[in-house]
């Protein structure tokens, strides 16, 4: 202990004479790593190397001629469609029918609980019996004063009053039986038939559900006629009208066409959409044909040789205007060039004006450009253009 107690205190002398030398060569390496920091940094101040030009596939507007006919997007529907509900209100006691069952006229749908009505039934054929017990007295009456009359037993007053009284008492006999009748069909109101042959498309009410009178229960639609129904765009409004041909194919499978003309055109747009409501009747519709399909509707397209069309794909909707990536050739950037659409086709839009054919135009991507940008151009094949020497 004597020994290490002495080796300490040189240890520590030795350290405090040495600490300014450790002191100045320690700063020496942080000024010398600062100084190369500062160096470094003021090398790499230099601007950063320019992004090479974004790829597009350009090309040019094609004559609309040439484009498809237009095409809209809708759903087969029957022509005739009935909202079936009961004409009383009340608890459903059974439900019979499922959707896609096919009916009858007459076939029973739902039945409600009648208690209440079967009471009033009751109830209205006790009134009659006893209107009919009151006329039957009046009448009987009536008889005995009219013979007293002949003897001049009663007074010309007393037989008029007895025939009064039995006008009176067939008058509620009668307002007794319309009593019954309405209340016999009340009690029939607690069946919901189908009033024709059909197919149920939609049930709204399940047993055990309190319904109110004229509250749908089902829809029963009448598959013997069938059509398409789509929306018609406002702007293209004027283009069709009733009777005009059509073609019709289907989602499901569209290796088979059919033959249809416009039936119906609504008169007023609906409110969220801002469309009108069309309806195309099938002239040749086979059992492919099944309510609920959906299905497309070709017009054949006017003779609009002097328009153009581009794909949807190249259409740039920023501030709901139409427009296009127009390229200059020389330089390579893009500029924004507004177009009047004339009409919106499956795969492409027909332009009325704004282009022209020897523009070259961005056909995909167009969202993802900014006014001005540089591209490399490339045909659909990934092969570079060179639009200066075309």
């Amino acid at each position: 202990m004597a020994a290490s107690t002495g080796v300490y205190p040189a240890l520590t002398d030795s350290i405090r004479q040495r600490l300014p030398e450790i002191a100045a060569v320690t700063l020496c390496r942080l000024l010398a790593t600062v100084t190369a920091a500062l160096i470094l940094a003021a090398c790499s101040g230099t601007d950063p190397a320019p992004a090479p030009p974004r790829p597009a596939v350009v090309g040019q507007a094609q004559p609309a001629a040439a484009s498809a006919d237009i095409v809209y997007s809708g759903e087969i529907r029957a022509r005739h469609e009935s909202q079936l509900a009961f004409r009383v209100g009340g608890k459903i006691e059974r439900r019979l029918l499922d959707v896609g069952a096919r009916t009858l006229p007459g076939d029973v749908l739902a039945v409600l609980d009648g208690t209440d009505l079967e009471l009033q039934l009751a109830a209205a054929r006790a009134a009659v019996a006893s209107a009919r017990a009151d006329a039957d007295l009046a009448r009987a009456e009536f008889e005995r004063a009219d013979a007293l009359l002949a003897r001049n037993l009663v007074s010309r007053s007393q037989h008029e009053a007895g025939q009064t009284a039995q006008a009176a008492a067939q008058a509620r006999l009668a307002q007794a039986q319309a009593q019954l009748r309405a209340a016999g069909n009340q009690v029939d109101y607690t069946q919901l038939r189908a009033d024709r042959a059909g197919v149920l498309s939609h049930i709204q009410a399940e047993t055990g559900q309190v319904v109110a009178a004229g509250q749908i229960i089902a829809v029963l639609a009448q598959d013997d006629e069938l059509e398409v129904e789509f929306a018609l765009p406002e702007s293209q409004l004027a283009r069709y009208r009733v009777g005009m041909p059509g073609r019709i194919s289907l989602w499901a499978d569209d290796s088979r066409g059919y033959q249809g003309q416009i039936r119906e055109i609504a008169p007023d747009a609906q409110a969220g959409s801002r469309t009108y409501r069309a309806r195309v009747t099938l002239t040749d519709a086979d059992a492919a044909v099944q309510l609920g399909m959906t299905a497309r509707v070709a017009f054949a397209a006017d003779d609009n040789g002097e328009r153009l069309a581009v794909p949807l794909t190249a259409i740039h909707g920023r501030d709901l205007t139409p427009a296009v990536w127009r390229i200059d050739p020389d330089s390579g950037q893009v500029h924004l060039q507004p177009v009047q659409v004339a009409a919106w086709r499956e795969h492409e839009a027909e332009i009325a004006g704004g282009l022209s054919a020897s523009d070259w135009l961005v056909l995909i991507g167009a969202q993802q450009l900014h006014e001005g940008q540089v591209i490399r151009p490339v045909d659909a094949g990934n092969r570079p253009l060179d639009l200066s020497g075309q």
